[in-house]
């Protein structure tokens, strides 16, 4: 099998480099595609993958195909790589808002997989959605389910619908917690905190946290009663939240990236 990931900006290298670890691919099994010689050139004298600046030249050889380039590229991408696709060929998009049936009208193929990748794929904790076109076998999903794997996790969605509300959950999502995380920084530092400390208080207040939640059965809201005590600081806090309805404005702020994706996919 023949992996060619086509655009190698962040989300592109990131799966890149992390299918190179893959079983699944020898050395020259995984190749990578991208626009600027520059970045071509760098890529070739990394030993993991062959780098390309001509789709005539690696397209026809891939079995496997991720489209790892933005979504306002997607048209112009369809169009030069289009003579030089087959229909046994697997399309994995990673792609925003670009629907399975855009990308089949767009290469005038079949076989499609639409994922919602998200930032932390890039140290080996992402999270994955996926969900497939009806051609697509279940041994190319488990096989693509690998591959997405090499990065963090995967999680099979039965329908688009999904792939959009993982938009505003996971694919979004780190934003929300670097928002949350640069509030507190602000707020240590106001206190009188030095930089390097107030970065280490929430830093580690955040992995201690995600930790505690990950090793447990316990619901955030029961630990968030062993921190909190009746008439303590923990409390004070949490209840200067509810008062600001902070609850529920992460909620809309979560529905405001999903109904977006959703646009974005009608928009194509």
């Amino acid at each position: 099998m023949k992996v060619l990931v086509l655009g190698a900006g962040n989300m592109g290298l990131t799966y890149a480099e992390g299918m190179a670890s893959s079983p699944f691919l020898n050395k020259h099994k995984l190749m990578i595609f991208d626009v600027s010689p520059q970045k071509t050139e760098a890529l070739s004298t990394m030993a993991q993958f062959d780098a390309y600046d001509s789709v005539e030249e690696c397209v026809p050889k891939a079995d496997v195909i991720f489209i790892a380039v933005k979504p306002y590229h997607s048209q112009s991408l369809f169009e030069n790589i289009k003579p030089y696709i087959n229909q046994e060929q697997l399309f994995v998009s990673l792609m925003a808002g670009v629907t399975i049936n855009t990308i089949q009208e767009g290469l005038g193929i079949k076989k499609v997989i639409r994922t919602m990748p998200n930032l932390p794929a890039k140290v080996g904790k992402g999270v994955t959605s996926f969900t497939e076109s009806k051609e697509v076998s279940r041994i190319e999903l488990l096989t693509v389910r690998s591959l997405l794997d090499t990065t963090g996790a995967s999680i099979h969605v039965e329908t688009e619908k999904f792939i959009d509300a993982s938009t505003g959950i996971s694919g979004s999502g780190p934003a929300y917690v670097f928002y949350f995380m640069q509030s507190m920084l602000e707020a240590a530092l106001k206190m009188g905190f030095s930089g390097n400390d107030s970065k280490v208080l929430v830093s580690q207040t955040f992995e201690g946290a995600v930790k505690l939640f990950n090793e447990s059965d316990l619901t955030p809201e029961k630990w968030m009663d062993r921190v909190a005590s009746k008439g303590g600081t923990t409390r004070a806090a949490l209840d200067s939240m509810e008062d600001n309805n902070v609850k529920e404005l992460i909620k809309e702020a979560a529905y405001a990236a999903f109904d977006r994706a959703t646009e974005l996919g009608k928009e194509k």
